[in-house]
């Protein structure tokens, strides 16, 4: 069966705790083929409250204090829908029902068939998040593929995985498009409706027993938005439970809601049936105007922008001021709601529900397994990452391009350096260029988890990877390609500025310019591993790299620098590898004629060197400037260049393991 999975989670879980979340109360189970009829669950919640501390910015209120007050209800398999206006607390409340909102602040509980969600619920449940994050490189096909072969178990064999696959491609109406690249900034593709469906197809894969949906019109046109709805309907129809947040959606889409729950600043106002809610606002006086869509009636109404006949019902009530009534219409229509039949009947049911509850411990605090081993992740998401990098110019050619470029600018102008003084200068002006390019070009590795982040975010939500698994792919892709372009850059201007003519000089060199890209990468990564904005990033990369670049040792004489500044050398990227390429280059080189005279003393023949040439040979240069030319002299840069690097990159990790993965 293709959710099997299951029972591989036996060896680690309480199996009847997965009964109970698997099965609609009716015996439904989860597991069974790609064709057969799914079944939903029901998702329960208790006095649920939410506040953010003082202070703190929230997407769903624009003040301090609470965000959501005293929610209860039940939510069955159908089309459960959430509306409310703008800052009322939807996402919020959608996202604790989801288990994907930090606990911090969070009171009450959310059961699903009776019993407490387990740890593993974000796992075994669809979430398809407002804006859709999907890989653009790769097709319709190839990302479903992609979230078949990470969210179900190994022990489901790959012929079954494509059948899943192929019969959400058929489901979901994208048999036309299913091997067309869904499409990115940089290259067109499917359209937005497509592109959605795609998304709730990547969630579906796992056959989840409730599906949550953040806003799933949003962006869409209105035709668009109602084939999209319909599809869910049509899901929802088989006996899932679809529970999502919208706006405001047209009459066409409000008509297809079965369930209809209407927040006001947090506050349930209406839970109940989406068709009785007309009759129900028209009994406590507010009546729809004909031809009125009912979803904006209701918000006009939350706002205090109802009809006349409601102005007559509030000013029975004796409010002075119906404009700025807002507050006592919310008070109004919350107290009208405690009084209805609606509430009673859903506090019955909700109480029933609490005393069928099954005590359960011990399974709830351990710590859940994927559903595939560390190695089997890593495969597919570093196939996933360099499939991309090769399907993106701007990430793969295009650094190509412009790395052969700044070579051969860099050949040109220092082509065939001389064996004299000017040739000490014109060296040195050319290696200090190349290991501050190679800084520079790291800059765009800034982009990595950035432009992924709620990529990221949404799959390790989800249960798709480890943290570790995607940062060791990202690692992977982009040494590689670092690599190449080192390769290719160190090639080019080696041989055009002419330098030491010898296999083991041009090694060395090449292998410096890589260490130096992959510790300048790797500090670039560690700077932009918790920023969401790519600008601020590359603001704080290039005033690091420029303080590292003054104290490379070529602007500033670094022995002459005063005791309380001299310890930056040792954290500056460009030193170490200008010292080790300059060690590399100067070492056996002359740069003028030396003049030798003898002398007798007391019977005794001296030789002493005369010339008029400061530095004839490569070691008094690097004497002069303070740097040892040893064969240790040379490899402890390199020992420091990887140092560098293996701490920037744990940083990296740490701050993707620890930041922050729940709004």
């Amino acid at each position: 069966m293709l959710l099997a999975w299951e029972m591989e989670r036996a060896n680690h879980i309480n199996i009847a705790m997965v009964e109970d979340i698997s099965t609609n109360g009716t015996g439904c189970r989860s597991e069974r083929s790609a064709g057969a009829e799914p079944c939903g669950a029901t998702v329960s919640f208790h006095h649920l409250h939410y506040s953010v501390p003082e202070g703190r910015k929230h997407k769903d209120h624009t003040s301090n204090g609470h965000i959501l007050m005293d929610l209860n209800g039940v939510m069955k398999p159908g089309l459960n829908a959430i509306l409310g206006p703008t800052g009322s607390g939807k996402s919020s409340f959608l996202d604790i029902l989801a288990a994907r909102k930090d606990p911090t602040g969070v009171s009450g509980e959310v059961l699903i068939n009776g019993a407490a969600q387990p740890p593993y619920f974000k796992c075994i449940t669809g979430y398809v998040v407002q804006e859709d994050v999907v890989m653009g490189t790769l097709t319709v096909k190839e990302n479903l593929r992609f979230s078949a072969a990470l969210r179900l178990p190994t022990s489901v064999p790959q012929s079954e995985k494509e059948t899943r696959v192929d019969h959400l491609i058929q489901e979901l109406g994208l048999t036309k498009v299913a091997d067309t690249m869904v499409g990115s900034p940089m290259s067109r593709g499917i359209s937005g409706g497509e592109r959605k469906r795609t998304n709730i197809g990547m969630e579906l894969i796992v056959d989840p027993a409730v599906l949550f949906l953040d806003e799933p019109t949003s962006g869409l046109d209105a035709s668009t938005a109602n084939s999209v709805l319909l599809l869910l309907k049509r899901m929802a129809g088989q006996g899932r439970t679809i529970i999502m947040s919208i706006h405001q959606p047209r009459y066409s889409i409000y008509r297809l809601f079965d369930t209809l729950t209407l927040l006001v600043n947090g506050k349930l106002v209406y839970h109940g049936p989406a068709p009785s809610a007309m009759d129900y606002f028209a009994n406590i006086g507010y009546q729809c105007e004909p031809h009125n869509n009912p979803a904006d009636f209701f918000l006009d109404v939350i706002n205090g922008d109802s009809t006349e006949r409601a102005m007559i019902k509030l000013q029975d009530l004796d409010f002075e001021d119906l404009n700025s009534s807002r507050k006592s219409i919310e008070e109004h229509l919350v107290e009208e709601y405690r009084k209805s039949c609606y509430f009673s009947n859903t506090q019955c049911e909700l109480e029933c529900i609490v005393q069928e509850k099954k005590c359960r411990s011990g399974p709830l605090c351990h710590t859940v397994n994927y559903n595939s081993p560390f190695f089997h992740q890593l495969h597919w998401v570093m196939k996933r990452t360099f499939q991309n990098l090769l399907l993106n110019p701007q990430t793969s050619v295009a650094q190509v391009t412009v790395h052969i470029f700044l070579a051969l600018i860099v050949g040109a102008i220092f082509y065939s350096v001389k064996d004299d003084q000017s040739g000490i200068q014109n060296r040195m002006g050319a290696l200090f260029f190349i290991t501050t390019n190679q800084c520079f070009s790291t800059v765009s590795a800034a982009e990595l988890f950035i432009v992924e982040r709620k990529l990221f975010v949404h799959e390790y939500t989800s249960g798709y990877y480890r943290v570790s698994v995607y940062f060791l792919s990202k690692i992977f892709a982009d040494m590689l390609m670092r690599t190449i372009t080192s390769v290719i850059f160190s090639g080019i201007v080696y041989f055009m500025i002419g330098l030491k003519r010898t296999l083991e000089a041009f090694l060395i060199f090449t292998l410096t310019v890589m260490l130096v890209a992959y510790t300048a990468t790797a500090m670039t990564l560690a700077i932009a591993a918790d920023q969401s904005v790519v600008a601020l990033a590359n603001i704080l990369m290039t005033i690091t790299f420029v303080f590292m670049m003054i104290f490379s040792g070529l602007l500033v004489n670094l022995p002459s620098i005063v005791d309380w500044l001299s310890w930056l050398k040792y954290l500056s990227i460009p030193r170490y590898g200008l010292a080790a390429l300059e060690v590399n280059e100067f070492i056996g080189l002359k740069f003028c004629e030396e003049h030798f005279t003898e002398t007798s003393t007391n019977g005794k023949m001296n030789c002493t060197m005369s010339t008029t040439d400061l530095k004839c040979r490569g070691e008094q240069y690097l004497e002069y400037l303070g740097i040892e030319y040893t064969a240790w002299g040379l490899w402890k840069n390199h020992v420091a260049l990887i140092t560098m690097m293996v701490i920037f990159l744990i940083i990296t990790y740490l701050k993707l393991r620890y930041m922050k993965k729940l709004t």
